[in-house]
Formats: structure tokens, sequence, C-alpha cells
């Protein structure tokens, strides 16, 4: 397992990026605008490196909300090398998969604490199969 991110949430894109990169001297490492899910990510690394990983994600929401109880940390993300058999795994052992990776790359659990967890397949996605393809949502994530 490889340490990607930390995502937080923010309301203003110029106002944390002043702070971020200006500030505290991360920089802009990548982009994505997502018109359909209606949001911007925006990853952040150290200024002196060129480790792709350990990155800072800062999660734009177009449609505008109020951040209360921590809402605006999102998530922990883990790349593994096989996603099917990490969440199998994690089953095994009591853990609900709160997102099943019906999509052969992408999953959620939640720590014991509420911490929502991203599990990433490594590369590509693998080719979508049962029982994940479908699995439910269960809860939040």
């Amino acid at each position: 397992m490889k340490y990607l991110h930390t995502m937080v949430r923010v309301q203003n894109i110029e106002d944390s990026l002043n702070f971020y990169c200006d500030k505290l001297g991360l920089k802009e490492i990548k982009r994505i605008e997502n018109e359909k899910g209606r949001f911007t990510l925006i990853f952040l690394g150290a200024e002196n490196s060129d480790d792709r990983h350990a990155l800072l994600e800062l999660t734009y929401n177009w449609n505008p909300e109020e951040y209360t109880e921590g809402r605006n940390f999102g998530h922990l993300a883990y790349s593994v090398k096989n996603i099917y058999e990490t969440c199998d795994k994690l089953m095994e052992n009591g853990v609900i998969i709160n997102r099943p990776p019906r999509d052969g790359h992408m999953a959620f659990i939640k720590s014991p604490d509420g911490i929502s967890i991203e599990i990433l397949q490594e590369g590509g996605a693998l080719p979508i199969k049962e029982p994940w393809q479908s699995m439910e949502n269960s809860g939040t994530w």
C-alpha cells in the first residue's frame, strides 16, 4: 500500500492557493475540472520535490456548501496492487466497504473514528466483476 494524498474541501480557490502556494510554499502539480461532477481538484506538492505522492488535494465544489464539523476534511487515500483482494481482506476482517469498487478502480471505507479512506487501484482499473459490480453503497463515505 502506498500513501497518495489528503483531501480538504475549500470554499475559495484563489484564497486557498494564495495560502498553500504563495505563503506555505507548495506548488500546483495537477488540476482537474469535472463539469459533470461540478467540482475542481487541485493537487499540491512540496516545492523542492518531484514526488507525486503524499500530495494535498484541494477540492472545490461548484455548488456552495457550508463546511461544519470537519466536513472540509475529506479523506485519506492509498493505492493498492489489487483493489478486489484488498476489499475482500477488509471485509473478512469486519470492515464495511462503504463504496464498493464497482468500477474496478475506487472504493471507500471508514476508520473506527469515522475518517473516510479512499482505496485506489494502482495503474488502470481492473476488469469490472461481481460481486463488486452489483454492490450498493453502505452509509456515507
